[in-house]
């Protein structure tokens, strides 16, 4: 082996050399040794020159190209020979030796072995083959072992009597090479990959450039990498286009080779997608099922799930867009623009369009509810209506994020009282989801229903309500007027198939700072405030009286205790009270009764007190009248008890001086003092005079009558006085009669 790759050296470097030398000079030259040496070498690049003996490298193919034949050139628009013509034959040289390629016959072009590597894929130019036609744009898939048989590729595979043999056609191929290592002859298929396009240098600079454009254009779309779905792609939000989402994506597929659409179509059929189909293409992947299965140029409508797809993007390229979403609160109506022409579902009375059934064309009955949709935004589109309540603000500069009312004002109004105020209104709108593609039907969008319709309408109904009332009554009557419009505009909106929740009224303004409104509105701010300061009086003395109310409770539940003790205290005080009360009432009683008792007895003992004492008093006026008698004169009995008297007494009767006043009279006696002269007879007649009554002077009586008559008086009013007192008491006494013996008396 180490001879034949010297030999091959030998024939490939060293011999062209040696032959454009002088021979003479060459022999001459040389040493006698090396000169045997050289010799020996020439004799075996004679001899494989003579055998014809070629070397292939084994990461290298040879292309053999025929310099001369018997059989003459290869036929008219042919590069390859088939048949033995001069020119590039289909077979390649592998790896190895290979004899009888003799240098004047056969011209031997090595270029590298086809690789593709992991996860890549490889485009096919085809030098030669049938041409295509007018309908294509890539050439027929035959089966060539992968380009490897280029034999097998041109002279074509299972023809019948029928039908001709499927050969293959020039120019780029719809069939791709998968990774690999693949020996294919660069004469007439050259590849494309990610980093190499294998040639044979034949084509010339043109051709060259011509396939490094194809190559930077497969680049620009991927082309070397399979089409991976499933991935993140940013989208505007539906609901906020300020805002940006992340959503999954999904493929939109155009193809580029097949027959064109017809005329009316913009959207290429879904064919041969199920996996029963005898023609089912696998998404794709196999072009010439999907031409079989009828498939056409164009944007295709069936789309692209999550999955990886080795396509060839000669055959067809992949739009990658997001998936729709329909968010909670809304449903989708399906505006299809393919699918074949149906029939109206909304009635001989509906004069606004047509419903249509699932997959046809038109406003789709059937909604799509919330939920992910890998729905062909190109085949139709799907217009978001919301089916939860929503508001619409009738307000200068305000907007909501559905920003359905971006494009509404404040509505202008002129008042009765010629007042001109702007209106702020908000609605609050509901939509049913079986009625959505009514609306959509009719309108087209959300936001045209708004604009084109409720606005208007709004706009002259609360005009015309303003035409009729002033604008103290706008103010103060905004409860009735709102009450109003929504059952008025809720039997407009039925009409629309929509439903008016209900209606808020602002408060109206002007466009002038401090106008007549803002006086209008002041005047009714100080009336307010002055009844609500009235309220809030009164609610403050309600306020106060609770507050007392509960601090009295309060102090009540503080003192519970206290006052349940003082309650039990009061009740058993009672109870003591009207214990000693009716203790006292008898006691009373007690004491009446003994009382009268006593009182009974001390009349009764005073009266036996006085029946004795007047007894007593009687006998001793007796026992006196009969002493009085015995002295024959009253004055006598004075005397001597006065006498008796001044005997017992401590003072001196005798003075120890004595003066006598001088004087005169008949009672002088003679010769000295009379008895009753002086100081000392003075006192003695003045006594004497107070105890008995009568006159010293005057003569004396010698009979006792006057004496009788007196006790007889006397005993006499004593008796009276004591029947009187027995009369009153009802009870008999036992009386003296006037000469001192008891007397009964009744």
């Amino acid at each position: 082996m180490g001879s034949q790759l010297f030999v091959g050296y030998a024939s490939q470097h060293v011999l062209p050399h040696l032959v454009s030398l002088p021979l003479a000079a060459a022999f001459v030259d040389l040493p006698a040794g090396l000169f045997w040496v050289m010799a020996l070498v020439l004799g075996l690049i004679a001899l494989c020159e003579l055998s014809g003996l070629r070397y292939i490298a084994n990461d290298r193919v040879g292309v053999v190209e025929k310099l001369w034949s018997t059989r003459g050139s290869v036929p008219e628009g042919r590069i390859l020979a088939l048949d033995g013509e001069a020119g590039f034959q289909a077979e390649v040289l592998r790896g190895g030796l290979h004899f009888g390629l003799w240098r004047w016959q056969y011209r031997i072009h090595r270029a590298p072995l086809v690789t593709v590597p992991q996860g890549k894929i490889g485009y096919v130019y085809a030098r030669d083959g049938e041409p295509l036609a007018p309908t294509q744009t890539l050439g027929f898939v035959v089966d060539c072992n992968n380009f490897q048989d280029a034999r097998a590729f041109l002279a074509g595979e299972g023809g019948t009597v029928e039908r001709e043999p499927n050969r293959g056609q020039r120019g780029r191929q719809r069939a791709i090479l998968r990774e690999g290592v693949y020996a294919i002859n660069p004469a007439i298929f050259y590849v494309i990959t990610e980093d190499f396009v294998y040639r044979l240098k034949a084509g010339g600079d043109y051709e060259f450039k011509t396939l490094v454009a194809w190559q930077g254009e497969l680049a620009e779309v991927d082309g070397y990498d399979p089409v991976v779905i499933g991935g993140r792609v940013e989208t505007p939000d539906p609901l906020d286009p300020q805002r940006r989402l992340s959503v999954d994506g999904m493929g939109i597929v155009i193809v580029h080779d097949g027959p064109s659409l017809t005329a009316g179509e913009i959207i290429a059929p879904a064919v041969g997608g199920e996996r029963t189909d005898k023609d089912y293409h696998n998404n794709y992947q196999d072009p010439e099922a999907f031409l079989r299965a009828g498939g056409r140029r164009g944007r295709q409508y069936s789309v692209l799930t999550d999955g990886t797809y080795f396509i060839n993007r000669w055959f067809a390229t992949v739009e990658s867009i997001p998936k729709t979403i329909v968010p909670i609160g809304y449903v989708g109506v399906i505006v299809s623009y393919y699918g074949r022409i149906g029939s109206d579902l909304s009635g001989q009375t509906f004069r606004h369009g047509e419903r249509v059934s699932e997959g046809e064309r038109g406003v789709q009955e059937k909604p799509l509810g919330p939920g992910k949709y890998a729905f062909n935004t190109y085949a139709g589109n799907i217009i978001l209506v919301p089916t939860t309540n929503f508001v619409l603000h009738w307000v200068t500069g305000r907007t909501e994020s559905h920003r359905y009312d971006e494009s509404l004002r404040s509505i202008d109004l002129v008042t009765r009282d010629a007042y001109e105020p702007t209106l702020p209104l908000s609605v609050v709108v509901h939509i049913d989801y079986q009625k959505a593609p009514s609306v959509i039907q009719r309108f087209g969008d959300v936001k045209k229903l708004i604009t084109q319709t409720l606005d208007p309408m709004l706009s002259a109904y609360f005009r015309d309500v303003a035409h009729k009332c002033t604008m103290l009554a706008l103010l103060q009557e905004r409860d009735a007027i709102q009450h109003a419009a929504q059952e008025e505009l809720s039997r407009k909106f039925h009409n629309f198939d929509i439903e008016c929740v209900d209606v808020l009224i602002g408060k109206p303004d002007t466009a002038e700072a401090g106008g007549k409104i803002e006086n209008l509105l002041e005047q009714l701010r100080l009336r307010q405030l002055s009844l609500e300061q009235m309220e809030t009086y009164t609610k403050q003395v309600a306020a106060a009286e609770k507050l007392r109310a509960l601090n009295d409770a309060q102090a009540t539940a503080q003192m519970q205790t206290e006052l349940t003790n003082s309650q039990v205290q009061v009740r058993i005080i009672e109870n003591q009270a009207e214990a000693q009360l009716a203790r006292a009432r008898k006691e009373a009683e007690q004491v009446i009764v003994t009382a009268e008792a006593e009182s009974r007895r001390k009349i009764l003992a005073g009266r036996g007190e006085g029946a004795r004492l007047l007894q007593e008093g009687l006998s001793e006026a007796s026992v006196l009248l009969r002493k009085i008698e015995s002295f024959t004169d009253p004055r006598l009995y004075a005397l001597t008890t006065a006498a008796q008297t001044l005997a017992n007494s401590a003072q001196p009767l005798v003075p120890e001086r004595v003066f006598v006043a001088p004087g005169g009279g008949d009672g002088q006696a003679a010769g000295g003092t009379s008895a009753g002269s002086g100081v000392l007879g003075m006192l003695l007649s003045l006594m004497v005079a107070e105890k008995s009554g009568f006159d010293l002077t005057a003569s004396p009586r010698t009979d006792s009558a006057t004496l009788h008559d007196f006790v007889d008086s006397v005993s006499s009013q004593a008796m009276r006085n004591i029947r009187e007192a027995m009369d009153a008491d009802g009870g008999p006494a036992v009386l003296a009669n006037g000469n001192g013996h008891p007397a009964k008396t009744s």
